[in-house]
């Protein structure tokens, strides 16, 4: 992973000009470079850059007061303790990373109540492989958890606990979220339960290639709120202590915070966790296709003009959705039902949030030509 920054700004005076190098700003966060299937994509706003003689906008007096968010989330928040009994001690500590001087392997996280009767969402990097699992809340009541189910392909779980009348969020809209935005970050970093940290929103849609399976959804909200190991599973929550993601990775040669974490956003949490919360695991929809962002490899190749976003239909799978539909090979996905697609990330969601049996209306670009294809998406285990 590269961090490629850009700080300059113009500084003019009547005697003297200088160049003043200034921190991690709005455009600087966006020029991150990720490898995406083994293509290299680069991202950069679009917005035209701000005359040097035009005047700024004034800043709001008062500054933002977050604390209300924070009374709001703290009691959401619990401590997931993970411990394995019986297994195979160097594959435990490969996948929890702890033994404590009991010997005892296991890992540690955080968790963010679901509902008031006890449903907790958390990581499912988290629980993975758990034996025994025991949930420790705000006001520091502990309970075993029974895992519900899991989603592996979002790194998300859903633990039960016996519990009634609990604290939890109102789900805010990721859709809307927008970049510069205020976040709370909520958890148990390091050991140090209930601790807030705030930040920006930094970009949307990020893919880090952080999981491993072909078909898994990653979508990430970027903030610079700072998050460490603890943290996984815990609540990012706007400034209207609303449940925005589920905090689970971070960007770091380190292993601790270097000013990016990354969240699964909360639209996608929904859907996800309301289906194991009612089948007890996550039923996929799918489209049938291998797609990839678009690069200038494939502008060459598919002679495409004036066009540098959209995703680009590598396959189709036999009897699938998008061949029922009418989608070809080579065609460039620029919308879903009205909504632009920049990237695979955008389009990964949207699908991983659909239902089977939902109908897309797609806007391709086909021989330089828009044109509508409807596909009607069927169950994964279809």
């Amino acid at each position: 992973m590269k961090f490629r920054y850009c700080f300059l700004s113009a500084l003019g005076g009547g005697l003297l000009a200088a160049l003043l190098v200034v921190g991690l700003g709005h455009r600087g966060a966006e020029n991150l470079i990720f490898p995406v299937d083994g293509r290299v994509t680069e991202r950069f706003l679009a917005d035209p850059p701000v005359p040097i003689d035009q005047p700024l906008p004034a800043l709001p007096a008062a500054a933002v007061d977050l604390r209300l968010a924070a009374r709001r989330a703290t009691p959401t928040v619990v401590h997931v303790d993970a411990r394995v009994e019986g297994r195979d001690r160097a594959t435990v500590k490969a996948l929890f990373g702890r033994e404590e001087s009991s010997g005892t392997l296991g890992g540690e996280g955080s968790g963010v109540i679901y509902s008031a009767d006890g449903y907790i969402v958390t990581n499912y990097h988290v629980v993975q492989a758990a034996d025994n699992i025991t949930v420790t809340t705000a006001d520091r009541r502990r309970y075993p958890a029974e895992i519900v189910g899991t989603e592996p392909k979002t790194d998300l779980a859903v633990l039960k606990i016996a519990a009634e009348n609990l604290p939890f969020l109102e789900l805010a809209d990721s859709d809307a979220a927008e970049p510069g935005q205020w976040v709370l970050a909520v958890g148990s970093p390091l050991g140090l339960t209930s601790t807030v940290t705030a930040g920006i929103v930094s970009a949307k849609g990020r893919n880090l290639s952080l999981l491993r399976d072909p078909d898994a959804i990653e979508s990430f909200i970027q903030t610079d709120a700072a998050v460490n190991p603890g943290n996984s599973g815990g609540p990012l929550v706007d400034a209207e202590g609303r449940l925005l993601g589920i905090n689970t990775a971070i960007a770091s040669r380190t292993g601790r915070f270097q000013g990016y974490s990354f969240a699964i956003p909360s639209d996608l949490v929904k859907r996800i966790v309301d289906d194991i919360i009612e089948y007890g695991s996550y039923r996929r929809a799918i489209m049938g296709v291998e797609i990839s962002t678009l690069t200038a490899a494939d502008l060459q190749r598919l002679g495409l003009v004036d066009r540098s976003e959209g995703v680009v239909v590598d396959a189709i799978f036999p009897g699938g959705a998008a061949e029922a539909g009418g989608l070809l090979v080579n065609d460039l996905i620029v919308e879903v039902n009205g909504r632009p697609i920049r990237d695979l990330p955008e389009l990964t969601e949207i699908i991983g949030r659909a239902r089977p049996g939902d109908r897309l209306t797609l806007t391709v670009i086909r021989e330089n030509k828009s044109r509508e294809v409807t596909i009607d998406l069927l169950p994964a285990d279809g």
